[in-house]
């Protein structure tokens, strides 16, 4: 496996690679100094196929060379084969020089049991002798039939992450969309069932298996406030605290956010103290590194959008790139996540990093208009 993580040092060097259409405004910088870029690769959609691979190695190779260095995935996205894909292009990558390992940040999930490169013929059999048998998960563990996040699943379900990527060091690993445990266990047995899984993060950090961890949601922090299923980041952060002390390694949270879906900015569902604040904030106030999904809304939002939108966002050549940089505009936001599987999507996606970001008074212009 290829040795290393994404480092303070690594990723000044990959910015300052940037070529002159590269804006500084591109790299945004974290709280532990790595700098990241503002649109990051993203590989949930495609077939589970050796075609579609190739789209990925490619798309993902040629990122890495539009200065995007940020690469999302999840061992379940494809069957695994996302997270292969990507690990072939990065060794590949470093091989050859392109980039090397310290300047390349990538996030996978683990919680949603995952198959094997394709659908098995028996899926319940898979199941039975891949989990069940060999005593990682066991019965009562799953819940919904397919989401499970013991330490002992989790800690499996690190290293297969971590062979697939060819990764020693994984450099953000989320634990995929929890709230599906909260809606099916009371808060309190939630609760404990996050605090169990952190520790075994904690423990992944200083095995150097990972190097920090977060959530990976899509309603969990977007409910409205007291909602049954909502995610209270303030709570989550203080899991983080009690099992990692002062110094945890919960560092990010990656929720959907885009032009159709506004509530992690617009919706004030996170209590802190007196005050009730919206997702984003929370995250600001507790030096929580968001990543935003679904940026493009799984490309909805790439045609067609009113033309009230290119009066709002200037500069852009698409609406694509609309999309992107409302995104990257919102304040709170670090990287905008966007699918990528062909090398003229990585391009028009890329070039949105020739743009400033929006001031913040001309961006809140599209919501008080009525436009956003």
């Amino acid at each position: 496996m290829i040795a290393g993580r994404a480092t303070e040092a690594g990723t000044a060097r990959y910015a300052g690679r940037a070529g002159r259409d590269v804006l500084p405004e591109h790299f945004r910088l974290t709280e532990r100094g790595l700098r990241l870029a503002s649109v990051g690769v993203g590989t949930y959609l495609g077939r589970e196929d050796d075609a579609t691979d190739a789209l990925y190695r490619r798309a993902v190779g040629r990122a890495l060379e539009r200065s995007v260095n940020v690469v999302d995935t999840a061992i379940n996205y494809r069957h695994q084969r996302s997270e292969r894909a990507i690990g072939a292009v990065l060794a590949d990558a470093i091989a050859r020089e392109t980039v090397a390992r310290d300047e390349v940040f990538v996030a996978t999930k683990g919680g949603y049991i995952p198959f094997d490169a394709d659908l098995p013929r028996d899926p319940a059999a898979y199941f039975t002798e891949t989990y069940l048998t060999s005593g990682i998960v066991a019965p009562d563990d799953v819940v919904g039939g397919s989401h499970c996040m013991t330490p002992r699943y989790l800690a499996d379900q690190i290293e297969r992450s971590r062979q697939n990527l060819g990764l020693e060091t994984l450099d953000l690993y989320y634990l995929h969309n929890p709230e599906s445990q909260l809606e099916a266990v009371g808060r309190d047995e939630f609760m404990r069932r996050l605090r169990a899984a952190f520790e075994l993060f904690e423990e992944s950090v200083a095995a150097g298996k990972i190097a920090r961890y977060g959530t990976a949601t899509w309603n969990g922090y977007r409910e409205p406030p007291g909602a049954p299923g909502l995610l209270v980041l303030g709570d989550v952060v203080a899991a983080a605290r009690e099992v990692g002390g002062p110094d945890h390694h919960f560092r990010a949270i990656q929720l959907p956010y885009n032009l159709a879906m506004t509530e992690a900015f617009t919706r004030a569902n996170q209590p802190m103290g007196t005050e009730t604040v919206s997702t984003l904030e929370a995250a600001s106030r507790l030096d929580v590194y968001v990543m935003a999904s679904a940026s493009v809304y799984q490309g909805q939002l790439t045609r067609n959008l009113p033309p009230v939108i290119a009066d709002f966002l200037p500069g852009a050549s698409s609406d694509a790139q609309r999309a992107l940089q409302f995104v990257r505009s919102t304040p709170g936001i670090g990287t905008a996540l966007v699918g990528m599987k062909t090398m003229a999507h990585v391009n028009e996606n890329a070039g949105v990093a020739a743009h400033a970001p929006l001031p913040w008074e001309q961006f809140k212009r599209l919501f008080t208009s009525g436009a956003g």
